[in-house]
C-alpha cells in the first residue's frame, strides 16, 4: 500500500462552493502525483447543518454529506476520506482506518486547524496549522480572541510575506514555512480563450469574517478594496464579469457595480461544483483579481488559489498587488497593479497581447505553480522543521 498523508479540511460543511472545495483537492492531487495516498478527513457537526433559521436540520446534513460524497468521488478520492459526525459516526473510512492511516502518515496538514479531535491529531508525527487566510488567525492570537495554533508544531501560510520585516501580521512567535498555491497540471491543462475578451472572477464580497483592529488600524474585507476599482469597466474595452456571494443587503455596492458595468453572476449557477468551476475559470480570457483588504494594507504577500488555476489554464490574471511581486514575477502573464489606472494599464496591456500573454500564463504555472514541485517542496521544508 502506499503510504497514507492526511490533509484536514473544511468541504462538507459548505457545499455548492466549488473553488472553495477545488483549492483543498489540489493538495490531495498533488499528494497522489507524488506517489502517497491522500486522506481527505473533515468533519459536519450538528451545529454546521441548519435550516435558514438557524436550527440544526437532518434534512440540510444529509443533502451536505451527499454533496461531500459526490464531490470525493468526482474527485477520485473514494475510498480516500473520512468525514466525522457527531456521536462518533463518520462517512467513508471509519475513525479507526482513518487513525491508523494518520498514524502511519510522515504528518499531517490541517487547514486553519479545522480538525480539533484530539485523538487523531495525537496519532500524527507532526500537525502542520496550514493559514490559507493569512492575517485571521494571527490577529486572533495576538489579541486573545482564540488561539488556533494550539496543537500544532508545525506552522505554514500561504502569505508569502508573514515573518518578513515589511510584513505587519504578527508571526506570534512561531517559525513561518511559506508555500504558494498548488495546482495539479494534468488536471488543470491549458486551453484556448474565448474570441470576445472578458476578465472574470469568483469569490465573495465580505467572506466569513468581519475586519479585525489591531494596534489602531483596521484591517478589512475584498467589499473595502472593491470599491476602489468600480471604475475600471467603463475605462476598459473588455467585459468584466464576476460570480460573487453578495448579500442583499449591499444594496449600495450592487446598484454601484451594475452601474459601472460590472456583470454579477450568481456564483452558484457558474462554481457550485468544482467541474463547473473549472469551466467558469477556462471560458475566459483573464482574470481580474481583487483581494482582501486584510492581504493588501499587511503587505502579506497572499496570492490567491484561484489565480493559479487561471495560470495554468493559459488565461493571464491581473491581480491587485498584496506584496506576491517580491516572489514571483510580474509583467507577462500576471500583472499587478495597486491603483486604478495601473489596473486600467495591466488590463490594456493584456488585451494588446493576448496570445503573448496566455503562453505566458501557463508558464508561470509550471515553474512555480505545480503541485508536484509546490508539495514536495512543502514537506521537505516541514521535515527540516
Amino acid at each position: 500500500m502506499k503510504t497514507p498523508f492526511p490533509i484536514a479540511a473544511s468541504i462538507a460543511q459548505r457545499p455548492g462552493y466549488g473553488g472553495h472545495a477545488c483549492a483543498f483537492l489540489q493538495f490531495a492531487w498533488g499528494l497522489a502525483d507524488l506517489g502517497y495516498e491522500p486522506l481527505l478527513i473533515d468533519r459536519l457537526g450538528d451545529e454546521m447543518a441548519v435550516d435558514a433559521e438557524g436550527r440544526p436540520s437532518a434534512a440540510v446534513k444529509d443533502a451536505a454529506i451527499a454533496s461531500f460524497v459526490e464531490v470525493m468521488n468526482a474527485a477520485g478520492l473514494a475510498g480516500s476520506y473520512c468525514l466525522l459526525l457527531d456521536g462518533g459516526e463518520t462517512v467513508g473510512l471509519s475513525r479507526a482506518q482513518a487513525r491508523e492511516r494518520v498514524a502511519a502518515a510522515p504528518g499531517l496538514l490541517n487547514v486553519m486547524g479545522f480538525l480539533e479531535d484530539e485523538d487523531l491529531l495525537a496519532a500524527a508525527a507532526w500537525r502542520a496549522f496550514l493559514d490559507v487566510d493569512p492575517g485571521f488567525p494571527h490577529f486572533w492570537k495576538e489579541l486573545e480572541l482564540a488561539d488556533p495554533f494550539a496543537g500544532h508544531d508545525r506552522f505554514v501560510t500561504v502569505g508569502g510575506n508573514v515573518g518578513k520585516a515589511d510584513c505587519s501580521i504578527p508571526s506570534c512567535g512561531l517559525e513561518w514555512v511559506t508555500v504558494l498555491p498548488p495546482i495539479s497540471l494534468d488536471r488543470w491543462p491549458a486551453v484556448d480563450g474565448p474570441a470576445d475578451p472578458v476578465f472574470r472572477t469568483v469569490g465573495s464580497w465580505r467572506g466569513p469574517y468581519g475586519p479585525i483592529e489591531y494596534e489602531g488600524r483596521v484591517f478589512g474585507l475584498r467589499a473595502h478594496e472593491f470599491r476602489k476599482f468600480f471604475d475600471l469597466p467603463e475605462r476598459v474595452g473588455a467585459r468584466f464579469e464576476v460570480a460573487i456571494e453578495i448579500d442583499p443587503a449591499d444594496s449600495r455596492d450592487l446598484e454601484s457595480l451594475r452601474a459601472t458595468g460590472w456583470r454579477l453572476i450568481d456564483p452558484g449557477a457558474v462554481a457550485g461544483s468544482v467541474g463547473e468551476y473549472q469551466r467558469f475559470v477556462q471560458e475566459s480570457s483573464a482574470e481580474i483579481g481583487i483581494a482582501k483588504n486584510i492581504y493588501v494594507a499587511t503587505n502579506s504577500g497572499w496570492f490567491s488559489d484561484r489565480s493559479a488555476c487561471f495560470l495554468a489554464s493559459g488565461n493571464p490574471v491581473l491581480a491587485q498587488e498584496t506584496g506576491f511581486g517580491e516572489d514571483l514575477p510580474v509583467g507577462e502573464g500576471l500583472l499587478g497593479f495597486r491603483s486604478l489606472e495601473e489596473a486600467i494599464a495591466g488590463a490594456e496591456r493584456i488585451l494588446a497581447e493576448p496570445r503573448r500573454h496566455r503562453r505566458a500564463a501557463r508558464e508561470l504555472a509550471e515553474e512555480f505553480f505545480d503541485s508536484k514541485k509546490v508539495i514536495s517542496g512543502l514537506l521537505a521544508d516541514l521535515d527540516a522543521a
